[in-house]
């Protein structure tokens, strides 16, 4: 799914539509290519937003947070608690409707294919996170799609970019719960909003971006440690039991 579906409407004069078909089509496909020619050589307008972790992690012996990682199914529910726009794609990625973004005169749903990854041992870590960490959630966003967009813009010139990393860092007296988590946004301006001042659009992309990913932070930062705390009573009970 990795891009968005979108048209590029061409009109064409009455001249045009009083030859054969096979005329029309040619005209249009020559009038099509020249557009995109033009559109290709204008510099996309890029934004990013990036926001880390760094809160106290209390870790119980017989339930620590790398074995709570391990558990992918359980950490993306905790993550994206909203069941009705999610579901699971294979045993790494999961689909998610997000709710719709509005940016200035567009509104965009963006539909993101997530995948949750463990690594542990320094292997292939990402370039933030030091090697002598023991585990590591790496989260990327494998795939989009945008709908909204279709009628404004050609799908090679938008592209989408969501990454992000969690892991428990015991080399201190305490336990810290770290992690990162970057988006990033390039496309070419549509007409539409080329008439807006620079300043204006990048304040406002840059509130959008900072909106989303806070949100996020968000639910790491209360969601995943509430279920966390259940995950610690769970393997408290099952020792009882035991």
């Amino acid at each position: 799914m990795g891009e968005m579906t979108a048209r590029s409407a061409v009109l064409s004069s009455g001249m045009f539509r009083s030859y054969h078909r096979p005329v029309t089509t040619e005209v249009r496909s020559i009038i099509r290519s020249r557009v995109k020619c033009q559109v290709s050589s204008v510099k996309p307008a890029t934004y990013s937003s990036k926001l880390s972790t760094d809160i106290p992690l209390h870790e119980s012996p017989q339930a620590l947070f790398d074995e709570y990682l391990e558990d992918k199914s359980r950490l993306f529910e905790a993550m994206f608690p909203d069941k009705p726009r999610s579901y699971r794609l294979n045993e790494e990625e999961w689909r998610i409707q997000m709710l719709p973004i509005n940016f200035l005169f567009l509104t965009v749903c963006p539909v993101v294919d997530m995948r949750l990854r463990c690594k542990s041992n320094g292997q292939d870590y990402p370039p933030d996170v030091p090697l002598d960490i023991t585990k590591v959630l790496e989260l990327n966003m494998m795939r989009w799609k945008l709908k909204g967009l279709d009628r404004v813009m050609e799908p090679s010139d938008f592209s989408l970019e969501v990454k992000g990393a969690l892991y428990p860092d015991r080399r201190g007296k305490q336990t810290r719960l770290r992690g990162q988590l970057e988006m990033n946004i390039s496309f070419v301006l549509p007409p539409v909003l080329e008439l807006v001042p620079e300043d204006v659009r990048r304040n406002l992309a840059n509130a959008v971006l900072t909106g989303l990913v806070e949100n996020m932070k968000h639910k790491v930062n209360g969601s995943l440690l509430a279920d966390y705390s259940r995950f610690k009573n769970e393997r408290k009970l099952q020792k009882v039991i035991e």
